[in-house]
């Protein structure tokens, strides 16, 4: 009985050889097909521009370059961005500690410390309440996983960066401080700036790196 299985580094279906052909080789077939490739798309959208702005063709529409960070395009709603925890009405978090955000994260990035509510009715509230957006995957599991809907990445925010690996560290303060993104996923919050972020650096010098 033959075996299932191949034997030999031969592909079964010869279209989908991993043998180089002999003009492949020299690799001037493939060169010739991406210039007109990239011929083909730079005079068509060089011709739509002009359709557009000479002749005022309003239906020609080419591809547009996005001058960054002067310009920018607007975000989805559904985009995960930088987290913020929501508040209750007295401005409290509406976290109470159940760990249940801190066990689902697969990069262990989230560290929570519980305390006593003063409110009799709310069991726990967080203490402390941080976020290493340095491991960070923003997979979104922490957002699905909270059963009180205090944790959400809606702030809009794409923009933020440190000098060190403790500036990536994110607490309560600074989560609880930030409003969701506008209708058209704009941050309405300032973005938060580490301590070290605008550290200046000598010339020649290059940044430290810190363990949190």
């Amino acid at each position: 009985m033959t075996s299932p299985y191949q034997t030999f580094n031969t592909p079964a279906d010869p279209r989908h050889s991993s043998r180089l052909g002999f003009f492949q080789r020299f690799y001037l077939v493939q060169v010739l097909q991406g210039l007109k490739l990239t011929g083909l798309r730079f005079f068509a959208n060089m011709w739509r521009h002009t359709l557009r702005t000479v002749f005022r063709v309003k239906s020609a529409h080419g591809a547009v370059t996005i001058q960054y960070p002067d310009e920018r395009r607007p975000y989805a709603v559904r985009l995960r961005s930088l987290h913020r925890l929501v508040r209750r009405e007295d401005g409290s978090p509406r976290c109470v500690a159940c760990m249940m955000c801190e066990t689902v994260c697969p990069a262990h990035c989230i560290y929570i410390v519980a305390t006593e509510h003063p409110n009799p009715e709310i069991e726990k509230v967080p203490e402390r309440f941080d976020i290493d957006l340095g491991k960070c995957v923003f997979c979104g599991y922490c957002v699905e996983a909270c059963p009180e809907d205090a944790i959400r990445m809606d702030t809009g925010i794409l923009e933020f960066s440190s000098y060190s690996r403790g500036g990536m560290i994110y607490t309560k303060e600074t989560l609880l401080a930030l409003e969701p993104a506008g209708h058209n996923g704009a941050p309405t919050s300032p973005v938060p700036i580490p301590a070290d972020r605008g550290m200046p650096l000598e010339p020649g010098t290059l940044p430290k790196r810190s363990m949190p």
